[in-house]
């Protein structure tokens, strides 16, 4: 009796970031999305320690089936992208990356407004951002402005202020009246 064993392929993707890469796998890693922006935030990861070990990555990043890695200013993805794909391949074919897999559903609570806003950044906005190696997550809503916190490849990308002010607050004010502006929750 054979066993077939599932090989893990790992492609990689520019970001709008420079200073960030997508590595999508073809497994399900976890169904939240997971961030750690420095060394110190990743002791409950196995994964992202055994990342942080390499000197040239500064930020770790994970959601559904890929891990976006920010690197040091001085260190060049030709040089670190095939070391870094192998050890994501690595980390997937042993499992080492498995983290919360049960079945999230979003749950959204405040206002009609509130939970409105929320499920538009759920349907319209998490999809788009998680293409580009990051997420979204809804902090507030106060007198018409809504706070979000950018997180992955969203933290600190340079276009990431055109994202929220051209794409974000423009779909949100269309599709609730009482939204007046977007802002960042700084890290």
């Amino acid at each position: 009796m054979s066993t077939a064993t599932s090989i893990t392929n790992v492609y990689t993707e520019s970001t709008p970031n420079p200073a960030t890469r997508k590595f999508l796998v073809n497994k399900l890693l976890t169904n939240n999305s997971v961030d750690f922006p420095t060394k110190e935030s990743a002791e409950k990861s196995q994964f992202a320690r055994e990342l942080f070990k390499f000197n040239f990555v500064t930020g770790v990043f994970f959601a559904s089936n890929f891990v976006t890695i920010t690197k040091s200013e001085g260190a060049d993805w030709e040089d670190i992208e095939p070391i870094l794909k192998e050890f994501v391949k690595g980390a997937v074919e042993s499992e080492l990356i498995i983290q919360d897999k049960e079945d999230t559903a979003a749950n959204f609570e405040g206002t009609e407004t509130e939970i409105k806003i929320q499920q538009i950044l759920h349907d319209y906005v998490r999809p788009a951002v998680e293409q580009d190696g990051g997420a979204i997550s809804y902090k507030s809503y106060n007198e018409g402005v809504v706070t979000v916190e950018l997180r992955g490849s969203c933290s600190g990308c340079p276009s990431s202020t055109i994202t929220l002010k051209s794409g974000i607050e423009n779909l949100l004010k269309r599709m609730v009246p009482e939204v007046t502006e977007v802002v960042s929750e700084a890290l």
